[in-house]
């Protein structure tokens, strides 16, 4: 077991990536504009933290186009994910940097064997190039990504996989409040509460006053906070 801040104690954590583990929200919002402004269709960065962070690409490309309202077919919607994943793959080559703890949090984590999970709506090809670089590509049992379900979050499926595998993986018999999501958003928050987990935010995107669906937020991830217990002791 492990206790978080908020006397928050859980069996299995699952991550959000965007937002919680490195900072890729501003790479996120440079690779949309790089295609949205020819056609016409970008949008400020006020509006992506408004709108459009916490969707994964697909939806993303489909409410920048609903709210031009110019038509998106599955073929062009497809060429754009396509297209954004490239140039994203070009964007992070300058590096990345994980969140300040986060690292050192995931690796204590599955160090006390703690089944461990990844919930996002990026791709995993934009997801496993950064885990390789940061060194923790094998500290995670399930990475569920935006190619695995239909809907993005603040639907509740992504979670709801997760926690699933997770459990099937480890041949686990964990009920849903004794799985954490850590999130940074409030899509993210809902999508996790719909799934019946509990729900540590970080204040990394939104300040806490946008996060208050939360069962705890903090300001850090650092490992100073957070408790393992054995079930022994437990």
């Amino acid at each position: 077991m492990v206790k978080f801040p908020g006397e928050v104690s859980v069996e299995a954590v699952i991550f959000d990536f965007d937002g919680v583990i490195v900072d890729t929200e501003p790479l996120h919002y440079a690779a949309f504009q790089r295609l949205l402004e020819p056609l016409g269709l970008g949008f400020s960065w006020e509006d992506y933290v408004a709108i459009y962070m916490g969707f994964d690409d697909r939806d993303a490309f489909v409410e920048a186009f609903k709210r031009s309202q110019n038509g998106l077919n599955p073929a062009q919607l497809q060429e754009l994910i396509d297209a954004k994943a490239a140039v994203f793959q070009e964007v992070i080559r300058d590096g990345i940097s994980a969140y300040p703890g986060v690292v050192s949090l995931i690796r204590s984590i599955r160090e006390h064997h703690i089944p461990l999970a990844i919930s996002s709506g990026a791709l995993r090809s934009d997801i496993t190039p950064i885990l390789e670089t940061l060194g923790i590509t094998d500290c995670f049992d399930i990475i569920v990504t935006a190619e695995d379900v239909v809907k993005s979050k603040p639907d509740p499926e992504s979670y709801t996989l997760a926690y699933a595998r997770l459990n099937e993986f480890r041949s686990l018999d964990l009920l849903p409040e004794q799985v954490l999501a850590i999130e940074d958003t409030p899509a993210g928050i809902s999508s996790a509460k719909g799934a019946g987990l509990r729900v540590i935010a970080v204040t990394n995107s939104y300040p806490a006053t946008h996060l208050s669906g939360a069962d705890y937020i903090v300001t850090t991830l650092d490992t100073a906070e957070i408790i393992f217990v054995d079930k022994a002791e437990g």
